[in-house]
């Protein structure tokens, strides 16, 4: 596969996995040498752009005895091949979309190994043997009739009016700011009410689903009829939603807690890739518990891009941080808590003033200055605990940043691999920057060697429980 056009080296090198990237390339041209790379332009649901490289090609497919050359295209995001590709069909003016299981109206393509995807055990040549398994079964182009009354040049027409953004595909209409809230309880009920008071939202629902141990709230909410809000027990009803946060907790009477997490786990399983499905474009923001392994979880089986997939995370120690070293320390510096939401999460500060909204934010570099005031900042906020009213504040915070495209730094659960030479796949909270289109993380910074044992500790306990979770 030729890579060296200057235009792909530039992109490349921008890759956080630029080897692997490589390597991952080079297996496809083995297989599949009609696949080309081309240097294109990422356009996102918020207007921004981003160079990156796409696969463009044809896949053989028999059908009835006869071959077929079908046209595809693969966006490989910049974190590639961690994250899976987004693929698309790449129809000429004589073919129609055939709507399918694996195949919405506009063209994205859905396959079990998208939503399940995990390097190295997923790879695009297992990607596109599988597409064509799949696609011998169910073409997913037709030739137009020449019977067909409309235009032909209808379907292209369409395409051109579509923009390419990290859920798949959108037309230029404009979309309400839509919410939707998985799970009731206490933390359901309250991330419902404070997103309301927010007063961002065009349209909230809220549905509690059958799986989940954390119920109720979905009746007072019917009989009292609020404003915007619908109830719903169907997952149907979170179709094209902006933000899903989801707080359902499918707790059991297991005794070991690796067993109690996988409940979890398998619900996830049965609920998240249908949301995705309904939603390509939405954020999905996390709060069951553990809220780092469940973020992970719903990256994995969602095969959405990691800035699309966040948890809450240390968000509210965060903004308490910030509030006790300005009201009661008298610093007003940023300031945020990151790592495992445990008690090795670590204080850190910004190298910008709070509010100050028109300079990049960055975590500023530990000094024996700095540590005493975090260590007693942090010691003010012993006892505070996490209450679900508390938590769905920050829940409100979060998804208010994403619904305005605000570029607010939060400090969430989001893939902290490549971050501060953490080489696991685990989630940890740091500080990201939320909008419209998901989170993009702050670099990393040398921390003191207390802070970084500590996250060094989160990564080997978070993996020790991952690998004994079936995600």
């Amino acid at each position: 596969m030729d890579l060296s056009p200057e235009a792909i080296q530039k992109i490349l090198s921008r890759y956080k996995f630029r080897d692997v990237a490589i390597e991952e390339l080079q297996k496809v041209h083995q297989i599949h040498p009609a696949m080309k790379p081309v240097a294109g332009t990422y356009t996102f649901s918020d207007g921004t752009q981003k160079d990156l490289l796409k696969l463009i090609g044809n896949i053989p497919v028999k059908y009835e005895g006869r071959s077929y050359n079908l046209p595809i295209l693969l966006w490989l995001m910049d974190s590639f091949p961690f994250t899976p590709p987004i693929c698309l069909l790449r129809p000429t003016t004589n073919m129609v979309i055939r709507e399918g299981k694996h195949v919405d109206a506009r063209g994205r393509i859905y396959l079990p190994s998208l939503h399940n995807w995990d390097h190295p055990k997923s790879s695009v040549v297992g990607l596109l043997a599988e597409m064509i398994s799949q696609f011998e079964e169910e073409p997913p182009l037709g030739t137009k009739s020449t019977g067909d009354n409309r235009d032909p040049n209808e379907l292209l027409a369409y395409v051109s009016n579509l923009k390419i953004n990290e859920g798949g595909v959108q037309h230029h209409d404009h979309l309400i700011n839509k919410v939707t809230v998985i799970g009731g309880g206490d933390l359901g009920m309250a991330s419902v009410m404070s997103i309301l008071a927010k007063g961002k939202v065009d349209r909230l629902v809220f549905i509690d689903v059958a799986e989940s141990s954390t119920k109720g709230g979905s009746m007072d909410l019917e009989i009292f009829n609020l404003p915007k809000v619908e109830v719903s027990k169907d997952l149907s009803a979170s179709a094209d939603s902006s933000v899903i946060v989801v707080t359902a907790n499918a707790w059991s009477n297991e005794q070991s807690y690796v067993s109690v997490v996988q409940t979890n786990v398998d619900m996830y399983r049965g609920i998240i890739p249908g949301l995705v499905r309904l939603s390509p474009n939405a954020v999905l923001l996390i709060a069951s518990q553990p809220v780092d392994i469940m973020t992970h979880v719903a990256w994995r089986q969602s095969g959405l891009p990691p800035s699309r997939v966040i948890g809450a995370g240390c968000n509210l120690d965060s903004e308490r941080l910030c509030h006790v070293l300005d009201i009661s320390l008298n610093t007003h510096k940023q300031a945020w808590v990151i790592g495992e939401l445990s008690d090795n999460k670590v204080p850190v500060l910004s190298n910008i003033l709070m509010g100050a909204s028109h300079q990049h934010p960055e975590i500023a570099p530990r000094s024996k200055a700095t540590k005493p005031l975090l260590d007693r900042a942090f010691e003010m906020l012993k006892g505070r605990g996490q209450r679900s009213w508390s938590v769905g504040l920050s829940i409100a915070d979060i998804s208010h940043s994403i619904l305005v495209d605000q570029r607010k730094t939060h400090s969430v659960s989001t893939l902290a691999q490549g971050w501060g030479g953490i080489g696991a796949e685990v989630f940890l909270s740091l500080p990201c920057l939320l909008g419209v289109s998901g989170s993009t993380r702050l670099a990393g910074v040398s921390l003191g060697q207390e802070e970084d044992a500590r996250l060094r500790e989160s990564v080997t306990s978070l993996c020790a429980l991952l690998s004994q979770l079936r995600i």
